[in-house]
């Protein structure tokens, strides 16, 4: 099985790739630190960037938690910038959101973490929402409902509407399991709209999630890696109209490609590009 692999000079290369991205990650000190979340109230917005594709959310008077990863690798991939909140300091979570079964976005540990800190803490063990045919990914792990939505579907948690979004990528966890689901989230209460694009290339129905939601904060993938660089992230922008605009999946996992500031250099005034570092929250 291994011969066709060693005989192909495009294989080969990427296996060249993946080896010095290996090395290279290993050798790289690991940055960053932990802070405290800043928690609000009234009914206000705060959006706290944990690293890579996980975010603190409270909104609709509710705390939820998207793509959670607080793991120091990835198999063989080492975390570069530690998780900027400490999942101990994260109030009791409400919901979990999870945009697809990727190792990077669906990881298994910190989902079982979450629920182990609720039955401390003795409360009831929070309800996560995942794409279609992912639940068996997520059924064992003792959350307290376990939800799976189609494209365009809606799940109402109390004042908190969560809508799953196409995105323009794939599920699958492992070769052979194709038929996952996948996408992002729109999550709205009375006064905000929230959302995230999850993992995904740019594609025409971000025109129409515009229309349906008017997001007024998108949180989008800069990192270019089978996702958008800061240029399609841009054209995202443009299609999505959204006011601020918060990057993921930079600067945690390696390869690290794309900045704030070079998603920043190509938008037209008025849109703010929030330059952050994990840990904070922006309100």
């Amino acid at each position: 099985m291994l011969k066709p692999t060693l005989t192909n000079p495009v294989l080969r290369k990427r296996a060249r790739a993946f080896g010095t991205l290996v090395r290279h990650s290993a050798v790289t000190p690991r940055t960053g630190q932990a802070y405290k979340p800043k928690l609000v109230s009234n009914g206000e917005l705060g959006l706290t960037f944990i690293g890579h594709a996980s975010f603190f959310l409270q909104i609709g008077g509710q705390n939820v938690i998207i793509d959670p990863n607080f793991a120091r690798w990835l198999f063989v991939l080492k975390r570069l910038r530690q998780p900027g909140v400490r999942l101990r300091d994260l109030p009791p979570i409400d919901l979990v959101l999870v945009t697809h079964a990727h190792f990077d976005h669906l990881h298994r540990p910190s989902l079982r973490a979450i629920v182990q800190q609720a039955r401390n803490r003795g409360a009831d063990p929070p309800t996560i929402v995942v794409p279609h045919h992912v639940l068996d990914l997520v059924s064992d792990l003792g959350f307290g409902d376990v939800v799976e939505l189609d494209w365009w579907n809606s799940y109402r948690h109390r004042g908190l509407t969560v809508t799953h979004v196409p995105s323009r990528h794939w599920g699958a966890r492992i070769i052979k399991d194709s038929h996952r689901g996948y996408g992002g989230y729109v999550l709205r209460d009375s006064k905000h709209s929230v959302y995230h694009a999850g993992d995904t290339a740019v594609f025409g129905d971000m025109k129409l999630i515009h229309e349906l939601y008017r997001p007024q904060v998108a949180m989008l993938p800069i990192g270019g890696h089978y996702t958008m660089g800061p240029k399609e992230a841009a054209l995202a922008v443009r299609l999505l109209q959204p006011k601020v605009v918060l990057p993921l999946h930079f600067g945690t996992f390696p390869p690290l490609t794309g900045t704030p500031d070079n998603l920043a250099a190509l938008l037209d005034a008025g849109v703010e590009v929030v330059r952050w570092t994990p840990g904070e929250t922006v309100l």
